[in-house]
């Protein structure tokens, strides 16, 4: 399976200060709304998670993933910067 790439790279930060974590594409940022997001029962990373899927079936383009998974860490204050 090919990689979806996001144009631009998210940063984040889930956990320790000291442990920015940069998602370059849908299946980073999949994995780590699956394994590593500090609210689990969050709407927002919900949406995130059908919207990375979506991606990965071939059904939605990559950019759509990207904007969900923003949103999602917006409201879960991780996000440090949308491009580096």
């Amino acid at each position: 399976m090919p990689t979806k790439r996001f144009k631009k790279a998210v940063v984040v930060q889930p956990g320790r200060i000291d442990r920015d974590r940069v998602v370059v594409s849908v299946s980073d940022a999949a994995e780590m709304l699956l394994r590593e997001w500090p609210q689990s029962a969050s709407k927002s990373r919900l949406t995130a998670i059908e919207a990375c899927l979506a991606v990965l079936r071939g059904e939605k383009p990559p950019r759509i993933a990207r904007q969900a998974f923003l949103a999602a860490a917006k409201e879960a204050r991780i996000l440090l910067g949308e491009e580096i």
